[in-house]
């Protein structure tokens, strides 16, 4: 049991519900939650300062510690939005909201799986965010925060997101932790845990299920307890390596993705990994079981990824030991 972890959500996990951020404060109180992560620009009703420091009186009262993040901090990533600014000013403006919430991190991506396909690999990709996070080093430091990049839907292994914290200085960057992302990525969360944990200052934690398939193998992201991970196993060493660092819930359920490693072209887009982490990552595959295929329409839908939320807190408190019980 891990009463002592935090137990929150970010906003994603409701991402069709169109809930803005005051209310989102109030469905995480209504919950008991300890933690709220805003991972997006546009869940603000206001970015004014004083707007800001209303929503965190609010959450304040509630007992709720904020998280704040923003989405793609790389100029050429498929997933960066130039209408927004620069990577530098987007970056500025995150950790100006961040310190107004009281937030000690700044989450942002570098972006997704066709980024290793791009000119130059993802190799090119992370020495662009590094320079990126260079740039912006005084402002996080000034506003004592640091920048926690997130192994994001495949774009990064976990040993290329540590060798991202250490060239930009781990000293103003940490890591988010992501283990529903470290499936995508061919490797267990156990593993990515051992790994990212002792650098994780906050997290994006959902189940997965994964099993094999004649081109390699399948995952679908579930709420908690209904895929392969061992969750008592996970936080008992997760309580060791990061006690602190919030367990926020991102459930994205309902949408299974190939990955076809036995397809010649697939290793090309990535780095060499020794023959034990991938047999990790096997051993789940192989304990797991396919699934029906969901219907096209059920991860995008608002009451589905509500209850699959909840599931997933119940879960949490009810087996696990997680958080402020009721």
């Amino acid at each position: 049991m891990f009463p002592k972890l935090k137990l929150g959500f970010d906003n994603y996990a409701l991402r069709s519900l169109g809930w803005k951020a005051a209310r989102l404060v109030d469905y995480a109180a209504s919950l008991r939650l300890d933690a709220l992560m805003f991972s997006d620009f546009d869940v603000y009703e206001s970015l004014a300062d004083d707007s800001l420091r209303d929503l965190k009186r609010r959450a304040d009262d509630a007992g709720l510690a904020l998280y704040a993040g923003m989405l793609s901090a790389c100029p050429s990533s498929v997933m960066f939005d130039p209408k927004r600014g620069t990577a530098e000013e987007q970056l500025t403006r995150c950790i100006r909201i961040a310190r107004a919430l009281g937030s000690p991190v700044v989450r942002c991506v570098l972006g997704n799986v066709q980024d290793r396909r791009s000119p130059g690999g993802i190799e090119a990709r992370i020495a662009e965010t590094v320079r990126v996070l260079k740039n912006v080093r005084t402002r996080a430091l000034d506003a004592g925060v640091k920048i926690a990049v997130e192994n994001h839907a495949g774009d990064m292994q976990s040993r290329e997101l540590l060798a991202l914290t250490e060239a930009a200085g781990r000293n103003f960057v940490a890591v988010t932790m992501d283990a529903g992302n470290a499936t995508w990525a061919l490797e267990n969360p156990a593993h990515s845990l051992e790994l990212l944990a002792p650098h994780a200052l906050c997290t994006g934690i959902r189940d997965s299920a994964v099993w094999e398939t004649p081109d390699g193998a399948t995952f679908e992201w579930t709420a908690i307890g209904e895929g392969c991970v061992d969750w008592p196993r996970y936080f008992a060493r997760f309580a060791e390596l990061c006690l602190r660092t919030p367990v926020i819930l991102e459930t994205i359920s309902g949408r299974p993705f190939d990955i076809p490693f036995r397809r010649d072209p697939f290793w090309a887009e990535r780095a060499e990994r020794s023959p034990e982490e991938f047999g990790q990552f096997m051993a789940l595959a192989r304990r797991g079981k396919s699934r029906p295929t969901p219907p096209a329409d059920l991860a995008a839908n608002p009451e589905f990824q509500k209850a699959e939320l909840e599931k997933s807190i119940r879960h949490c408190r009810e087996v696990l030991g997680i958080g402020r019980k009721h």
